[in-house]
């Protein structure tokens, strides 16, 4: 466990899933790019997830295998995120 763990978090993170998320699109050169332009728009990345299935980059999961529909993703702290980046 690392100083940023607490037996309720990861990575500071809600959970596994949405760390992994956040990592993602920040790491993964197409995606980061394609996620620029939804840092303005309300539920950015509701928004986003729908852009990634259905355009040009046919993404459904992270390049671990986590579902961009996992159940458990905490999209408020990732749409935080995408507005920071």
């Amino acid at each position: 466990m690392t100083t940023l763990d607490t037996p309720d978090t990861y990575n500071g993170y809600k959970n596994y899933e949405t760390w992994n998320v956040v990592l993602w699109l920040g790491n993964d050169f197409p995606v980061y790019n394609a996620s620029r332009g939804y840092r303005t728009y309300p539920q950015p990345f509701l928004s986003f997830r729908q852009e990634l299935r259905d355009g040009m980059l046919k993404c459904t999961h992270t390049g671990d295998g986590v579902s961009l529909w996992h159940p458990s993703l905490d999209i408020k702290a990732i749409d935080e995120v995408m507005k920071e980046e």
